[in-house]
């Protein structure tokens, strides 16, 4: 892909993937080339990706891979550093979170390898976790692609605020990318609470399928899949945005009823603070 970073060519609509997000032109040519390749080096192993949705040879497979072939397409287009390949593995049929055996996400611009296998890390271009325990210190991340800015805004608003002098807030566009900036110590936690507003806040799908052009757009398993564990074996406390662990979410789907809220911290005291935050400011947003 990175002929195609920053180049305006890429930045073509087409059809949207499984998920309802839109298609671009560089992500068409980077799942032609992630069929081309598992064609070639994997045929047995079936895929479940971004956009063509779950993949499998004929015969079917007992293994597959859950591809986001570019998490981050719009830092992507833009020629930004935060954009990846995101790839986990897991035994057929009906895989959870928890069965992701293995998982790989390759920053594109740079080439930086997270590698790890459940138990161990393997590979990782990181240092130590961040040891800050202090939400007016706070160094973090969040999405608001596809999401409606007032209630995001309102639900994140005590962290967003406390941070702001003492600490640094960041909007990356990648999940996979904010999540492994956790695993290297540059930043102290990633919150995404969008699903939670969807269940819990009446009124808020219709908002969510207003901004998303008629889909709700969360984080779906395969944004979520590698880092989740590259992070998990690198210490990272890694949950739902209500504290629940993310291991019984089904592995395989893109609609709304499969999107994970995600809180990504460096320690359990930061994530516990977190977690009563985003609930704080979920009561807001209710009124």
């Amino acid at each position: 892909m990175l002929p195609h970073l920053g180049a305006h060519a890429g930045r073509v609509l087409g059809a949207a993937g499984a998920g309802g997000d839109p298609t671009f032109a560089i992500d068409h040519e980077a799942e032609a080339e992630l069929e081309r390749f598992l064609a070639e080096r994997a045929p047995e192993l079936a895929f479940y990706s971004e956009d063509r949705g779950l993949v499998e040879p004929e015969g079917g497979a007992e293994h597959v891979l859950v591809v986001d072939p570019i998490d981050g397409t719009r830092p992507a287009m833009a020629g930004l550093e935060s954009c990846c390949v995101s790839v986990a593995a897991a035994p057929l049929p009906d895989p959870t979170m928890a069965d992701v055996s293995a998982a790989c996400v390759v920053e594109i611009p740079s080439g930086a390898v997270f590698l790890a296998e459940r138990g161990r890390l393997v590979e990782s271009p990181g240092g130590a976790l961040s040891a800050n325990e202090d939400l007016s210190r706070l160094f973090w991340t969040y999405g608001f692609r596809g999401r409606p800015a007032r209630a995001l805004t309102e639900v994140l608003a005590e962290l967003i605020d406390g941070s702001s002098v003492g600490g640094g807030t960041f909007e990356l566009g990648s999940a996979a990318f904010d999540m492994t900036r956790v695993a290297t110590g540059q930043l102290d936690a990633y919150v995404e609470p969008g699903p939670l507003l969807v269940s819990e806040v009446p009124g808020m799908r219709e908002e969510f399928e207003r901004v998303g052009g008629g889909s709700v757009l969360n984080n779906s398993p395969y944004d979520l899949a590698a880092a989740a564990l590259v992070c998990e074996e690198a210490g990272v406390v890694v949950t739902d945005a209500r504290g629940e662990p993310l291991g019984a979410r089904p592995l395989l789907g893109s609609g709304a009823e499969f999107q994970m809220s995600v809180v990504a911290s460096a320690n359990e005291v930061l994530h516990g603070q977190i977690i009563e935050a985003v609930g704080a400011g979920l009561l807001r947003l209710k009124g």
